[in-house]
């Protein structure tokens, strides 16, 4: 498939499967999410949900599914075919999440496990395409305005739904809180989209394909090409009869690769 219209985010969402390792020796597959790549000193780290590790709801802390996952299987895209002059193909690499019952993942440094993301260092990257969403935003997109009412999308692989292999799908919604006001004492913000089971873990996105956006103060700025801004982290709804949703912020994640980068 010719991927040279491919979006930024429809290849830096990727689609992981949580695995427990059985008694006979066989993994068996427990559920799938999403999760995408960041940069940090030490190496790429993958960003999800800390629930996606635990098994467990985040608030509650009760087991989900039937066990805790031992290990993730990320559908990497493959780098010898680079973006966006070939075409997509993918590799499932395994990521243990212990190491002697211990976890692996690296947690926010003051949130701990209230926050529900986490970071969790890669260790089989040969020969896969890595392809980090920017924490730090470029100068230029500084003073981008975003507010109540704008639109936003979840990019990931609702139901493990994708589209030709693992492109994920798109879920538009709009900003339902003030995004520079904290939700419930954390660093969150809301969203009101019809995201599902399986997006847990996605990058949730400002996206213009004419690369336009409203500025502080009026006016706008113009970018030849598509630009994308990562807002955060997609988390699940605040009850599962409503469409709000939320999403922790790219700040707080950008303070827990800082931590690890120190530890």
């Amino acid at each position: 498939m010719e991927v040279n219209y491919l979006q930024e985010p429809s290849y830096k969402s990727l689609f992981i499967e949580m695995y427990v390792n059985t008694n006979n020796g066989e993994a068996q597959k427990l559920a799938s999410g999403t999760g995408f790549l960041v940069n940090s000193l030490k190496g790429p780290l993958l960003i999800t949900n800390r629930h996606n590790v635990t098994g467990r709801d985040n608030i509650t802390k009760v087991l989900i599914g039937s066990h805790k996952p031992d290990f993730l299987k990320i559908y990497h895209n493959v780098s010898e075919n680079p973006i966006p002059d070939s075409q997509l193909i993918w590799t499932p690499r395994n990521e243990n999440l212990y190491v002697e019952y211990e976890p692996r993942w690296i947690e926010h440094p003051i949130l701990k496990d209230a926050a529900d993301f986490i970071a969790l260092p890669l260790t089989d990257v040969e020969n896969v395409l890595i392809a980090p969403f920017n924490l730090n935003i470029h100068s230029q997109l500084k003073d981008v305005f975003y507010g109540p009412s704008d639109i936003i999308s979840v990019v990931g692989f609702p139901f493990g739904m994708s589209v030709a292999g693992f492109i994920p799908i798109w879920a538009t919604g709009f900003i339902a809180s003030e995004p520079f006001i904290d939700y419930n004492g954390l660093p969150v913000f809301l969203i009101d989209c019809r995201s599902r089971q399986g997006q847990s873990g996605s990058p949730v996105v400002l996206h213009s394909n004419k690369g336009s956006f409203s500025i502080k103060g009026g006016g706008n700025v113009e970018f030849f090409n598509p630009v994308t801004i990562l807002l955060g982290i997609y988390s699940g709804r605040i009850n599962p009869e409503s469409d709000i949703g939320i999403v922790w912020k790219r700040e707080a994640i950008n303070e827990l690769v800082q931590h690890y980068e120190n530890l």
